[in-house]
């Protein structure tokens, strides 16, 4: 049993499942003219026009798919994506803009996909794709507010500690596709939208600020926020209220999970049984500062091996989510390499356990790197190379430290993202 070979089979397989247009294939058909999708069923004799639209880091392959289903049937499209995410299509219009930073090309395109869902009509069918990185790729400020007031406002708010939930409340009620509001643009129009998730429990209402999602956030809610952090709009704006839940617009909108964490950790599930592993999955909602939850992987996997609890070797410990790093250095790393590079201090001369964490888009923090690995000798061969592990981990030089060590994973582009993996291996004690 090869537990660095096992895991980045078990990791090839979690990443399968979340590619772009295997995934919409695998949740979309199309058959005697019928598409179907989440429970949904479409006949397209019935319908006039098939409009595409929407935005995200992996848009491009799912724009693919959508091609390979229904070709000439498509009447018009504006699909977004990052910069060099592009692929060569013949039907699907793709605009690239910047990310994460937006720029005035995102507005322009963004501005094309609700024109052309507000040309929807009755007996339309809009087909909206959504993954991660589609806020900051399809900004539009609401009217009398620029990009760069709002980016303003973005930087005030990261600097007085507001969080994700508060952050999204203001952005979708200064935008006129956010929080359900291209949804409320291609009434009474079918909208079927197909998602790629990269947030936590795949809330609909937070992927991409949910354009085709009820919001659930209000005008006063943006109101006690700013108050509260003694901010406010640079001038006023029209203060239109974004659809609530129950908004009789939803019954003719659709919006389908395709890829998530979730799904390719099951994936990794099926891979690690295939092998002859006891998968045991912790969570796929995993949140907090990485070196506590690499410890916590750690811990779990040594009780795995020395008490056969709560599972017993072999044994495939998963998890997913999206972790966090404090930075106290001026290093290179991301949230993966570091921690691979704790669960390797933890795993010092504790053999028969191999630790993998890897970002499922391929890249972790400023690097080319998508994490990393981590067993007994990881120290050790790093320290061969002049590389001390306490001292890298306190400058955040998770990289150099790997790189070192030979445990940087590099997978290149996934065009994907359903945040992260952690894979831990542990094989039998007779084993050793």
């Amino acid at each position: 049993m090869s537990l660095r070979k096992d895991a980045l089979t078990i990791c090839k397989a979690a990443l399968r499942a979340a590619d772009p247009e295997e995934a919409l294939l695998r949740h979309v058909r199309v058959a005697d003219g019928v598409l179907t999708a989440g429970g949904g069923r479409y006949r397209l004799d019935k319908i006039r026009n098939v409009f595409v639209v929407g935005a995200g880091k992996a848009c491009a392959p799912m724009a693919k798919a959508v091609e390979k289903l229904l070709g000439k049937r498509i009447t018009a499209s504006c699909v977004i994506v990052k910069d060099g995410h592009t692929l060569p299509l013949k039907r699907v219009q793709l605009r690239e803009s910047a990310h994460p930073v937006p720029d005035q090309r995102g507005v322009d395109a963004a501005a094309e996909v609700l024109a052309l869902a507000t040309r929807a009509e009755a007996d339309d069918l809009v087909i909206c794709l959504i993954s991660g990185g589609a806020s900051a790729l399809m900004p539009l400020p609401v009217e009398g507010f620029s990009l760069e007031e709002k980016q303003g406002l973005t930087r005030q708010m990261l600097a007085a500690g507001a969080n994700i939930q508060e952050m999204n409340c203001v952005r979708k009620h200064l935008s006129r596709s956010k929080g359900g509001q291209l949804a409320r643009a291609a009434a009474p129009a079918q909208v079927l939208t197909l998602i790629l998730s990269d947030v936590i429990g795949d809330d609909l209402s937070t992927i991409g600020s949910g354009p085709t999602a009820p919001d659930p956030t209000t005008w006063a809610g943006v109101d006690e926020i700013l108050t509260r952090f003694k901010l406010a709009l640079p001038r006023p704006v029209p203060r239109v209220e974004t659809p609530k839940p129950g908004d009789p617009l939803f019954a003719r909108v659709r919006n389908v999970i395709i890829g998530s964490n979730a799904l390719s950790v099951d994936a990794a599930v099926a891979k690690a049984k295939e092998l002859g592993y006891k998968p045991l999955v912790l969570s796929t909602t995993i949140e907090g500062e990485t070196r506590d939850v690499a410890r916590m992987h750690v811990q779990i996997a040594r009780e795995v091996q020395r008490a056969s609890r709560p599972v017993a070797a072999p044994a495939c410990i998963l998890s997913g989510g999206e972790t966090t790093v404090t930075l106290r250095g001026s290093g290179m790393g991301g949230r993966n390499q570091e921690f691979a590079l704790v669960a390797g201090m933890e795993l010092e001369g504790v053999p028969g356990i191999v630790a993998l964490s890897a970002g499922t888009d391929g890249t972790d923090g400023p690097t080319d790197a998508a994490g990393g690995l981590a067993d007994a000798g990881t120290v050790a061969r790093a320290l061969a190379k002049g590389r001390r592990a306490r001292t890298d981990l306190e400058n955040n030089d998770s990289y150099r430290f790997l790189e070192a060590s030979g445990d940087l994973l590099k997978t290149g582009p996934t065009r994907t993202n359903v945040m992260d993996i952690r894979i831990l291996l542990v094989e039998k004690k007779s084993a050793r």
